[in-house]
């Protein structure tokens, strides 16, 4: 019987794969005949390059459900059948009847939910392990036990697959969870797009993997708003962020945006650092008002009147009074310093046009002025076109740019307590990701004066339209009138289009993606965002955040217990209550620790005991019967110690040396040559060093850590929990007193 099974389901697989294969081939071809057929006009190719990129995302999507394309099954009392996978395949392109069914499907439900207690309709569940097209095994569960049929592949244990995926070894990518997701994480994915979602979990509890299936989710169940306005993933650094970088494309998702928060300025790359303390100030939410008052401080007036010399008529005075009031009326405008620009000269102008008509045209006799509206519009044009008086507004009131605005903030905080200017103050330098939120900040209140640019599209556009109708005008030209007797039945292209339509049909499109598009585009709207972490963003970079999502349709996952940056906020309600109102969030906790064994957490938990008697870490779903251990050695043998205890561990999987950045580059000279380093470093090495920050949301089968009496608590909690196997410490100095005593 049980070879019969195995028979069943290789069959289905080999076929599932083979209607894989079709359909790849039907993508490839009809991407080979779209560009073969392709004419030359402008259209011809728009329309190849649409069918180009269709086709390529569809070969995306199937070539990301190549491995492990189906990993269940369920049987249902009614005599239906079903298997699951990555992605929805049906069994023909006549035939609407799934071959396989997507495991974000509603039918699909029970395959996550299902208990004995209550089998929402189940008899039998299957859990398929494949290894590329082979079956290897299969785990059946019995969910109606009055059911007397058995295969000979059901377990004992309900969590043996489960169980299976946490022993086994880390290949430096983070994996999905797909074929074990478990009730509560199938709970918090299907949750509603609608509303800010938090989900607090301590190490190891799965929140960033859920997140990543949440948005698959999202994009599967609001395939139409989320593909148009895109999902944007927010990870704590890029080494992260390549972890991550394979989940969604596994689960057939290509277009979502990953980034860090430095990265969310376009043109702006933030490779620079901050002080701890000059990254707290600058995080603080009142840098909106610093920033804010700033933007006035541009917004002169002069101390003693400005010359403007005229040619024939003297000198006009600019003077405080003339430059007080065009201020103030441009500040009443409630526009953007750049954008308030132009009320400012048109104020300054009117004034010196008034001037100069009072000064040509008055009757020395005291009657009216001798000079009518004509006269003073063109001494109008005159001042506008003045060299002397655009250089007068450009100092009261100069055209910025956010960099360059921020830049001379940083150069010159003067809005700062003396104590926090020297802390922040800064010449010059790379940006930093603290510098990301003031620049964005900084756009707001500035604005962006693109009517040159819609001014110079629109003169493109007339030119176009102009183009078209000539194309018209000939095509009208050249009718034959060889039967101008009868009616015509033949229709020329002026009757059926005109020109401005025609001039829109050959706009040059853009093909990239949503995703692509935002990346480039700072005022980009997102329809969704996911936040990791999300403890450790600042004040201002959550004013940043929520500008790019005006419906605050969001989930934000991390633990406040590991909040280490200074400028943290920390608290869900802090982050939130500027934002949303109490009864649009909803807070959720996992509590289930799926990465790290009892062994190691246990021990890690003493860190934030020391701290908090009552803290209860998560509670660990397995014990290995390994033990953490430590070994103190000389100072000067510390580095040579490191090096031969990731010697030992050689072969037993990823290992991670997680030590203070001041030791990196001892640490490197001792290391294999192919350890991984650096602030990006490739992780599917067998061995990687970082610092505590870099392994935030990461995990391996060893950690070592060095020296942890250097770490603050919060980033000593992060080192000890990052081990699904093994954890050594290592040290030449005191740890803290809360980790002893260690275990030799």
């Amino acid at each position: 019987m049980s070879t019969e099974e195995f028979r069943k389901e290789q069959q289905f697989i080999t076929g599932l794969y083979a209607r894989l294969d079709e359909l790849r081939d039907q993508a490839e071809s009809a991407t080979r005949t779209a560009l073969a057929q392709a004419g030359t006009g402008l259209q011809a190719r728009l329309e190849r390059d649409v069918m180009v990129a269709e086709q390529s995302g569809l070969l995306d999507a199937l070539n990301a459900g190549e491995n492990g394309l189906c990993f269940g099954k369920l049987d249902f009392r009614d005599g239906t059948a079903h298997h699951v996978g990555r992605i929805g395949i049906r069994r023909d392109d006549r035939e609407r009847t799934p071959l396989v069914i997507d495991w974000r499907a509603e039918v699909a439900r029970p395959f996550y939910l299902a208990t004995g207690y209550s089998p929402m309709g189940l008899r039998r569940r299957r859990h398929i392990t494949t290894e590329g097209r082979t079956v290897t095994a299969l785990h059946d569960e019995l969910l109606d036990l009055t059911d007397s049929e058995r295969t000979g592949h059901e377990g004992a244990n309900a969590d043996e697959v489960l169980l299976a995926a946490l022993d086994a070894a880390r290949t430096g990518r983070m994996h999905d969870i797909v074929q074990t997701i478990q009730a509560e994480q199938d709970r918090i994915i299907r949750a509603p797009h609608h509303g800010v979602l938090v989900v607090e979990g301590g190490p190891g509890t799965g929140k960033t993997v859920v997140a990543l299936h949440r948005a698959a989710y999202l994009l599967y169940a609001y395939r139409e708003l989320l593909a148009r306005r895109a999902v944007l993933v927010v990870g704590p650094n890029p080494a992260f962020l390549g972890y991550i970088g394979d989940v969604l494309p596994s689960l057939g998702e290509t277009g979502v945006l990953l980034s860090t928060l430095s990265e969310l300025f376009p043109g702006v790359h933030a490779t620079g650092t901050d002080t701890p303390e000059a990254a707290e100030i600058k995080g603080r939410a009142t840098m909106a008002d610093v920033l804010a008052a700033a933007v006035r401080d541009r917004q002169t007036v002069p101390e003693r009147a400005i010359d403007i010399p005229h040619e024939g008529y003297g000198t006009l005075q600019l003077d405080r009074a003339m430059a007080e009031d065009a201020r103030w009326k441009a500040r009443e405008s409630g526009l953007p310093h750049n954008l308030a620009r132009p009320h400012f000269a048109f104020h300054i102008i009117d004034a010196l046009t008034a001037q100069l008509v009072e000064r040509i045209g008055a009757d020395p006799f005291g009657g009216p002025n001798l000079l009518g509206p004509d006269d003073a519009a063109q001494m109008g044009k005159e001042i506008a076109t003045s060299h002397e008086v655009h250089a007068a507004i450009a100092e009261l009131w100069p055209q910025l740019t956010p960099e360059e605005f921020v830049r001379d903030f940083l150069a010159e905080p003067a809005r700062l307590p003396d104590a926090e200017a020297k802390s922040v103050r800064r010449e010059g330098g790379a940006w930093t990701p603290g510098d990301v939120p003031l620049l964005d900040e900084a756009a707001e209140l500035l604005g962006e004066d693109d009517s040159a640019a819609r001014a110079a599209a629109e003169a493109e556009r007339q030119e176009r339209i102009a183009y078209a109708q000539g194309v018209l005008d000939l095509s009208a030209g050249s009718e034959s009138y060889e039967f101008e007797d009868e009616e015509s039945e033949v229709l020329a292209a002026h009757n059926i289009i005109d020109a401005e339509r025609m001039a829109e049909r050959h706009e040059e499109a853009d093909h990239r993606s949503a995703a692509e598009r935002a990346a480039a585009d700072r005022t980009w709207a997102f329809g969704h965002i996911i936040v990791d972490e999300a403890q450790e963003l600042s004040a201002m970079a959550w004013r940043l955040l929520m500008r790019r999502c005006p419906t605050r349709s969001m989930t934000l996952v991390g633990d406040p217990a590991q909040t280490a940056e200074a400028a943290g906020v920390g608290s869900w309600e802090r982050i939130l209550a500027p934002y949303v109102a109490e009864d649009h969030w909803e807070h959720v906790r996992l509590g289930v620790n799926y990465r790290t064994p009892a062994e190691i957490m246990e021990f890690a938990a003493r860190v934030c005991r020391a701290v908090d008697p009552s803290f209860e870490p998560p509670r660990s779903v397995r014990s290995t019967g390994v033990h953490p251990w430590a070994r103190r050695v000389a100072p000067d043998g510390l580095a040579g110690a490191v090096a031969g205890a990731v010697a030992a561990e050689r072969g037993t999987g990823r290992l991670a040396v997680i030590a203070p950045p001041r030791l990196h580059e001892a640490l490197r000279r001792a290391l294999p040559d192919d350890t991984a380093t650096g602030p990006t470093p490739d992780l599917t090495r067998e061995a990687v060093l970082l610092d505590p920050r870099q392994a935030k949301g990461l995990e391996f089968d060893t950690v070592l850590v060095v020296e942890p009496g250097e770490y603050g608590v919060s980033d000593l909690y992060v080192a000890l929990t990052r081990a699904t196997q093994r954890l050594g410490i290592l040290h030449a100095g005191p740890v803290p007193e809360a980790l002893n005593p260690l275990t030799p």
